[in-house]
C-alpha cells in the first residue's frame, strides 16, 4: 500500500524527527510503499491550511497513496469541524486514515475506530481551547504585575516617513533607510495620518 506521512509541530524551534522515525518503522512493518513525507513546522492545529497538509490533499485528490499515516489525530489537526471535512475528503478519494499511536484507522471495516476518531477529534478541539485560555490568563496576569508584554516598541524618526514619503520613496525603501520593518513603516504612516486628520 502506497502511503503518505504526515507531522505536525506548532512551534519552529520544535522538531518532528520522533514522529517521523515512529512512522517510518510503522509503514516499513507492514511492508508499506512510503510514498511521501509532508511536515509542516511552526503550524497550529487549529489552521485548517497549512503548506504541507494543503500539498498532501491536494495528493490525495490526485490518488497518488492509499494512506495517510499520522502519529496522534491533533498532528493532523485540532478542530472537529476541519477534522472531520479532511477526513471526510480523503474517504471520498478512497483514501484511508490512521492515527498510529491511538490505532485509529477509518477503514471501512471498523466503524468504531470511526467513533472514537470524533471523540478524540472533540478532545483535541477542547485542549487547544484550554491552552488559548491558559494563555490569554497568563498575558493578563503578566500586565496585572506591570510586565510589558508583546514586541518591543521600535525606536525610530516616525516623522522621518512622512518626509520621506513626501520626497517620493516607496514605502520598502523608507523601511531600509529607517531600518525598520515595512509593516513598522506603514502603521506608523497610518497612525500619524489619522491623528492629524
Amino acid at each position: 500500500m502506497r502511503t503518505a506521512i504526515y507531522c505536525r509541530v506548532s512551534t519552529t524551534d520544535q522538531n518532528c524527527e520522533h514522529q517521523l522515525a515512529e512512522l517510518r518503522d510503522y509503514v516499513a512493518h507492514r511492508g508499506w510503499t512510503n510514498a511521501k513525507e509532508y511536515v509542516d513546522h511552526g503550524f497550529s492545529g487549529g489552521k485548517a491550511s497549512r503548506p504541507a497538509l494543503d500539498r498532501l490533499m491536494a495528493d490525495a485528490a490526485r490518488r497518488k497513496f492509499d494512506c495517510v499515516v499520522v502519529w496522534k489525530i491533533d498532528r493532523f489537526g485540532r478542530s472537529v469541524l476541519h477534522l472531520n471535512q479532511q477526513i471526510g475528503a480523503l474517504a471520498a478519494h478512497g483514501v484511508r486514515f490512521i492515527a498510529t499511536s491511538q490505532s485509529l484507522d477509518t477503514d471501512q471495516s471498523n466503524p468504531a475506530s470511526r467513533l472514537l476518531l470524533q471523540i478524540l477529534a472533540a478532545v483535541a478541539e477542547f485542549e487547544k481551547d484550554i491552552i488559548k485560555e491558559r494563555t490569554l490568563l497568563g498575558v493578563r496576569a503578566a500586565k496585572a504585575k506591570g510586565k510589558v508584554v508583546g514586541r518591543p516598541m521600535r525606536v525610530f524618526r516616525r516623522d522621518q516617513i512622512i518626509k520621506l514619503r513626501e520626497q517620493g520613496v516607496s514605502w520598502r525603501g523608507i523601511a531600509e533607510k529607517l531600518g525598520v520593518p515595512l509593516s513598522t513603516v506603514t502603521d506608523a504612516y497610518r497612525r500619524m495620518t489619522e491623528s492629524a486628520a
